[in-house]
């Protein structure tokens, strides 16, 4: 390595990515949903509480998605009522919804072709944890890059509720984390002991900085909340089942756009899928 690559690496290495705090603020919220109208009230009851750290004067909304709604209805009723929020739920007008393996053809077009960010609640035919839908203690932030996720962060923010808990998280695949040590392995000019360890630190320390950055921006601006940091390796979808299972997350925040594609941000995608069981805030 030349000086010159050696002073660069040096001062790349000390550059670090601060947390920018703007508050979210939510005037509109609208319910989607295909159950009787009837029931809409009450379920809307449930929201309200659920999302009690909206405050008090929230305009809120319905759509009845019936049997004969289409996509573009949805997308119709949703450029009209212009919402800060889209609520609804997995499965919207299917009844595919006991089946683990989408999360249906309305909710797919609606979280790829709005602005707003759409709440992803469990069906409510199904069993989902016995501390979701109650409240927002516990929010979780999800990315594989958890570097100037400004947004993401002050979302998740947004969400957590008085004297809770924010975690930030960031999991590294091991699988590909080794594939690309084995690739090293067979290059002699690297120390393949050494490019592991230094990689592994490398590749936590960046969100690890960035998280201790959001903790401190928050702090500085008195919120009354308390920010804790997850990071670490493994299988994406089982390490955050974990991590959600144990910390009783009660809201997933995550981006859902990916700017080089129309589906779904490639990771994103199987979580949203199989964490059925909580409510998941896609952007």
């Amino acid at each position: 390595m030349t000086k010159v690559d050696q002073f660069e690496s040096i001062f790349r290495s000390a550059l670090k990515d601060s947390f920018e705090y703007r508050p979210i603020e939510f005037r509109s919220v609208l319910v989607v949903a295909d159950r009787p109208e009837k029931d809409l009230k009450d379920y809307t009851g449930t929201l309200k509480q659920f999302l009690a750290v909206l405050g008090p004067d929230v305009a809120w909304s319905h759509f009845h998605s019936k049997t004969t709604s289409t996509a573009v209805d949805l997308l119709d009723a949703v450029k009209k009522a212009k919402p800060d929020l889209i609520c609804t739920y997995r499965n919207l007008n299917s009844a595919a919804w006991h089946l683990p393996y989408s999360l249906g053809e309305h909710l797919d077009v609606l979280v790829q072709k709005t602005e707003a960010p759409v709440l992803v609640l469990p069906h409510p035919e199904l069993k989902a944890y016995d501390h979701a839908m109650k409240d927002t203690t516990d929010v979780m932030a999800m990315t594989d890059h958890m570097t100037n996720s400004h947004t993401l962060v002050n979302y998740a923010v947004a969400f957590t509720q008085t004297d809770g808990t924010v975690y930030l998280s960031h999991i590294e695949d091991d699988a590909v984390f080794e594939r690309y040590i084995d690739a090293i392995s067979k290059i002699p000019d690297i120390e393949t002991d050494m490019a592991r360890e230094e990689i592994r630190a490398r590749l936590l320390k960046d969100p690890a900085d960035y998280i201790e950055s959001c903790a401190g921006v928050l702090k500085e601006h008195k919120l009354p909340l308390k920010v804790k940091s997850i990071t670490g390796f493994g299988h994406h979808v089982s390490e955050y089942r974990k991590h959600i299972e144990k910390k009783n997350i009660d809201l997933l925040v995550m981006n859902s756009k990916d700017d080089d594609q129309l589906a779904m941000h490639g990771l994103v995608y199987p979580l949203a899928i199989e964490l059925r069981e909580i409510p998941l805030l896609l952007l």
